[in-house]
């Protein structure tokens, strides 16, 4: 598990972007199991990686159809499972109509944490062998932060993971930590190793973006 830390606008998204290719890097090269990702198509790379944003993008239609866009052959008893380890199932229950309710326009009949929960379950359900997670609680209040983050931690399970985040209590302890700065990785390492160091992550560490 890997964490991207970096101030607003240091390049951690546009360096994640790079995993699936949304952008080619114009220089270096990154490669998965040692092969270059330009040698692997779009659809295929695509279909071996999950992503939760900062704010899930929903489509104007139903509940079990956004979460089955993770994986548009799934059965209903896979959604369902999906949704219940997001910790979704219980609110969907609630729902007018249950998981055929509509989310309304961009999910907006939704809060934000019940659409994070969603773009969760569709992770959940893609299972796909490496995870994405760019800013995925940074909109959340604490107690949200904190109910999300444990569905988090066990989608993250098993996985190569890539997360970025300027909250380093969501990173410290991942097994390692990049550090950007005006788009270029200046450290890497442990949070620990990090914050002895004295540089970029231990200043981020000291102004209060630290673990509680």
């Amino acid at each position: 598990m890997v964490g991207l830390a970096g101030g607003t606008g240091a390049g951690k998204s546009t360096l994640l972007s790079l995993v699936p290719r949304f952008y080619d890097p114009t220089s270096g090269s990154i490669t998965l199991d040692g092969r270059h990702v330009r040698q692997i198509t779009k659809k295929s790379l695509r279909a071996q990686i999950a992503i939760v944003l900062q704010d899930t993008l929903l489509f104007s239609t139903t509940v079990r159809e956004n979460i089955g866009y993770g994986r548009p052959d799934a059965t209903e008893d896979e959604i369902i499972e999906a949704a219940r380890r997001a910790q979704a199932d219980e609110f969907i229950r609630q729902m007018p109509q249950g998981y055929d309710s509509l989310v309304g326009e961009r999910g907006g009949h939704l809060s934000v944490g019940q659409r994070q929960r969603i773009g969760i379950a569709r992770a959940f359900l893609k299972n796909a062998p490496i995870l994405l997670l760019d800013e995925p609680t940074s909109a959340l209040d604490p107690t949200t932060e904190s109910a999300i983050m444990d569905t988090i931690k066990e989608l993250m399970r098993g996985r190569t993971t890539l997360i970025a985040t300027h909250r380093l209590a969501t990173i410290h302890n991942l097994d390692q930590i990049i550090v950007v700065e005006h788009g270029r990785i200046v450290e890497q390492g442990r949070g620990a190793d990090l914050v002895a160091r004295g540089g970029v992550y231990a200043k981020l560490y000291s102004s209060g973006h630290f673990p509680s």
